[in-house]
Formats: C-alpha cells, sequence, structure tokens
C-alpha cells in the first residue's frame, strides 16, 4: 500500500510569513512554497489549505528516505512542540525548492526570448509594412 505524508511549516522570513509544503509520496519530496505576508492565524492556515492546496506547484520529486515507525503520542507531541521551537526547513526540502526556483527560471528565460524575437518580428513587419505603402504611393 502506497502512503503519502504532508507537512505545513509556517515561519517568518523578513519581512513575509511563508508557508512551506513538503509532500512524500513513493519515497519521493516535492515542495511548494507560499508567501502569507501578515502572520497567518490557524484558520486562515486551514481555510488556505482547504481553497489553494490542489492548485499548489510543487517542485520536482527528490529522494528521500522515508521511516515507518509507531510512535508513543506524547513523543510525537513533544517532537512537535520542538518541531514549534525551531523555524526553517529540511534540507532536502531546500534542494527541492531550488530545484523548483531554477525550473521556473528556465521557463522564464525561454519565455522572455520567444516574446522578444516575436516583438522584434513583429517590428521588423511593421517597417515592411511602412515600406510597401510609402513605395506605393510613388
Amino acid at each position: 500500500m502506497d502512503k503519502a505524508n504532508g507537512k505545513l511549516t509556517v515561519y517568518f522570513e523578513e519581512p513575509f510569513w511563508v508557508g512551506v509544503f513538503e509532500r512524500i509520496e513513493d519515497g519521493k519530496l516535492s515542495v511548494a512554497k507560499v508567501t502569507f505576508g501578515a502572520e497567518p492565524k490557524d484558520y486562515e492556515v486551514q481555510e488556505y489549505i482547504r481553497k489553494y492546496y490542489s492548485s499548489l506547484k510543487f517542485s520536482l520529486a527528490v529522494d528521500t528516505v522515508v521511516k515507518d515507525i509507531k510512535r508513543n503520542p506524547k513523543r510525537m507531541q513533544r517532537e512537535a512542540k520542538k518541531q514549534m521551537q525551531e523555524t526553517g526547513i529540511g534540507t532536502k526540502s531546500q534542494q527541492a525548492l531550488k530545484l523548483q526556483q531554477e525550473q521556473n527560471k528556465q521557463e522564464r528565460k525561454v519565455r522572455s526570448r520567444e516574446k522578444k524575437e516575436a516583438d522584434k518580428l513583429r517590428m521588423f513587419e511593421l517597417k515592411q509594412q511602412k515600406k510597401r505603402e510609402k513605395h506605393k504611393g510613388h
């Protein structure tokens, strides 16, 4: 049976509050980063998850080790409290976010290059059209 595991870390990253969604499926970790702005209340985070989770853009999956252990409820509570004290996200998550940023950067470069070429071609066509009109009148 395949298991999916998810985690949301909300922390302050000057000057905004940021949420990092970590999703582990089939031993692969993917991450999505969201900027909240002002410190979100619990109900606001829950509503955000309910409304927008399906439309989040997760990074490319990175291999990770998934430990399947039964935990004592009190230990889980202590670990949750400890995680509340820590800020930031794990190394694997940072790698996945970096991968996503690089991918977005490449896509942006391709889009801007295509737009630039299209604009260049459009300007060339305009000049040609003006030349034709100018010579037509003579």
